[in-house]
């Protein structure tokens, strides 16, 4: 097959796991792929990572991210029937932790205040077996380009708008109608479904949605076939399902079988000692969602509430003049609102705005490839961000523990 010298690669660099996705010189999808960020083994999340780095992990982790981005960049090469000389460059959205990993710097800075890293301008990095790649600029410490680039993919925007990507690092901006404001939330793996024992990606045999059908618990998994695990909608849901029927209190708290007087008792059980929760049981696998890792969720998504909530009360708008709140990122699938509120993933006056953007970083870079002016438009975008420190405020620590239940009773 002919070259065509002007394709545009687009990598989405997450904490978790990696997507890219192969464009023609006008935009159009040629290839589509992702695979598991091979960094996890130096913790799942990037303050372990940053840590490794410290003590001796360095060139480790960043052969690992190399590697990671040349592996997905030949996986789409080959699903395109294009050779690499066929791509004429290509852009990578990540957070400033793994781009300061990517790029083998000093990661000291993002480990102690003010927490920044060594640049937060974009750059082009320039390796053998990979195209150019220019790695999209950061805003702050911890607000780097994958959140400019799923903004970028959304604008322009008409009214207040709250837009999170949902992740390890739970980034979020907010549009007041006038200003820029951003922040983040260390969320874990979670909302990936990285925790469970039978977490899974987002592909065929995942349980993406659990809903509560009289007296049992409907599974529905991508493809139509037998389930072989959870993704992070799946999670949500289950989890959702399980507090709307009582089988989850309040407080996260898997209540006793014999508390329950309808037949979803039977998906209640213990494992080794714990209670849990059993979704599917075969000769295969069984899917349980023990009582830890309930709380690792409840942690996770009370970061996500409290984050959005002190974003908005940080920029001084009112919660009736927010129009929309766009999800992207981890749960993959549009949940129901009803889910939503179960978990209490947010505030309830947020719910009912909430709309899902599927793919939101790698839709954000393939408008940035496809517009003349679009590393202008980003730059100027990035300036106009206010980012708004988090961690360890009193405000943050406040509304973060009051977030932490589920709805109360069963829905």
């Amino acid at each position: 097959m002919t070259a065509s010298p002007a394709l545009q690669l687009l990598i989405d660099l997450g904490t978790t796991r990696l997507a890219g996705r192969l464009l023609d010189a006008q935009g159009a999808l040629l290839a589509e792929a992702g695979l598991d960020n091979p960094q996890f083994v130096h913790g799942t999340d990037v303050i372990r990572r940053l840590q490794a780095a410290t003590e001796g992990a360095a060139a480790e982790l960043q052969q690992q991210a190399l590697q990671a981005v040349t592996q997905l960049t030949a996986e789409l090469l080959r699903q395109a029937g294009q050779p690499l000389a066929a791509v004429r460059q290509g852009l990578l959205a990540a957070n400033p932790a793994m781009i300061t990993l990517l790029r083998g710097q000093p990661v000291t800075g993002l480990l102690r205040p003010p927490y920044r890293p060594p640049s937060l301008d974009g750059v082009w990095l320039h390796e053998a077996g990979l195209p150019p790649l220019y790695l999209l600029p950061a805003v702050s410490g911890f607000v780097g380009g994958d959140l400019l680039a799923y903004v970028y993919g959304q604008l322009p925007l008409v009214g207040p708008t709250l837009l999170i990507d949902v992740g390890t690092n739970g980034e979020m901006a907010l549009w007041d109608g006038q200003a820029w404001w951003c922040s983040s939330v260390a969320a874990g793996p979670t909302f990936e479904g990285a925790h469970l024992a039978c977490g899974m990606r987002a592909e065929a045999g995942a349980v993406y949605d659990v809903a509560v059908e009289e007296d049992r618990l409907r599974l529905r998994v991508i493809g139509d076939g037998l389930p072989r695990g959870l993704c992070g909608s799946g999670l949500t849901a289950a989890i959702g399902a399980a507090v709307a029927a009582g089988l989850v209190g309040a407080d996260g708290g898997l209540r006793p079988a014999a508390a329950i007087d309808s037949n979803l008792a039977r998906y209640l059980c213990q494992d080794a000692g714990q209670p849990a929760l059993c979704l599917y049981r075969d000769a295969r696998c069984q899917l349980l969602i023990r009582q830890e890792e309930i709380r690792q969720f409840q942690l996770a998504k009370g970061a996500l509430h409290a984050g959005a909530e002190c974003l908005l009360e940080r920029a001084g708008l009112a919660p009736p003049a927010l129009e929309r709140v766009l999800l992207s990122g981890a749960l993959g699938q549009a949940l129901a609102p009803q889910t939503l509120k179960n978990v209490a993933l947010l505030p309830e006056y947020m719910i009912k705005k909430v709309r899902f953007v599927g793919a939101g970083v790698l839709v954000g870079l393939g408008r940035l490839a496809v517009r003349p002016e679009g590393l202008a438009e980003l730059d100027a975008l990035r300036r106009a961000m206010r980012p708004y420190p988090l961690s360890g405020t009193p405000a943050f620590e406040q509304a973060f523990l009051a977030a932490l239940d589920f709805a109360s009773g069963p829905a």
